[in-house]
């Protein structure tokens, strides 16, 4: 018998580097105790450091009650870890192989009815569940980058996966403050990495073609559709395009412009000439900020549009 998703008071985070760590600062700030675990030499450093940078982001966006970092516990065993947890969000690196065993070894050593969630940015959860005792508990649960500012999760089990287990994760989710898009039925990539990953792959296409540079692509986000973006997607921005006519005006003016030439899903070679490209690139547009520089910078900035939007 699996507790109710109200009754959560303490959750497992098993990896914490960039987004396991980032779910850590989340759950403190929304009043849970987080005990962590990861068995990289010097993760309990780095991940202090990362949840205390997140703080006055999650300060400012205002802390549950009870919120506080001392409530955070690194535990270097696994099993003593899990063996508290109410629920478990597992954020290990994407290798196919680890989560397998990962989530085999969490299963054993969590509480029967326990839900287990993976951050995978990919894996369909039915091949990541084949070492499991009890597959029926485990979930995805795929946040954004940082999970402690991005609202979405997107959720969808797998063919082992309970449905109840599916519709708790949500339920978890969204009384923890999330926005929670439920899915019906897994796909690789999920929904929004799948659109990111379009768009992506056509900006290393034209860094590696010439067409364009790191800054011009990332300028032509920032002040171009991006910013109809966090007020609608990308179908209701095309809707709007089609004028008073809608959607139907748009398919019908400008559908056959969708057999141009205009993207090039496939993936380029990541030649070292596009890497270093790239990386320098991103250097460039930097101008000297450290990537805690840009955290801030980026948090400030997220922050602000939840707020000119009443999200915050």
């Amino acid at each position: 018998m699996r507790p109710d998703p109200s009754a959560v008071r303490t959750v497992v985070c098993a990896g914490t580097g960039v987004i396991g760590g980032g779910w850590v600062a989340y759950f403190l700030a929304r009043g849970y105790d987080v005990v962590a675990w990861d068995p990289a030499a010097g993760a309990e450093e780095r991940l202090r450091h990362l949840v205390d940078a997140a703080w006055p982001a999650l300060t400012e966006l205002g802390l549950a009650e009870g919120a506080d970092r001392s409530r955070l516990t690194f535990e270097p065993d696994l099993a003593r870890a899990c063996a508290r947890a109410d629920f478990v969000q597992e954020s290990a690196p994407e290798d196919l192989d680890l989560k397998r065993r990962l989530l085999a070894d969490i299963d054993a050593a969590t509480p029967a009815g326990v839900v287990v969630s993976s951050s995978t940015s990919g894996y369909p959860m039915t091949d990541m569940q084949t070492e499991c005792a009890t597959p029926g508990r485990t979930v995805v649960g795929h946040p954004f980058n940082p999970p402690y500012l991005i609202p979405l999760v997107e959720v969808v089990g797998g063919k082992l996966t309970d449905d109840d287990v599916v519709a708790w994760a949500s339920d978890f989710f969204r009384l923890a403050g999330k926005s929670v898009i439920t899915m019906e039925h897994e796909v690789p990539g999920f929904i929004a990495n799948r659109l990111q990953e379009a768009l992506w792959r056509e900006a290393l296409h034209m860094v590696a073609s010439g067409e364009a540079t790191v800054e011009q692509i990332d300028l032509s986000i920032t002040d171009g559709p991006g910013l109809r973006w966090p007020i609608h997607g990308p179908m209701m921005t095309f809707h709007l395009a089609g004028g008073q006519g809608g959607m139907a005006h748009m398919l019908d003016h400008f559908g056959p412009s969708l057999l141009a030439p205009w993207t090039r899903l496939t993936a380029p070679e990541l030649t070292t000439g596009l890497r270093d490209a790239v990386v320098e690139g991103c250097e460039r547009e930097a101008e000297g900020r450290t990537i805690d520089d840009l955290v801030a910078e980026r948090d400030r900035g997220v922050i602000a549009v939840l707020r000119a939007l009443g999200r915050a």
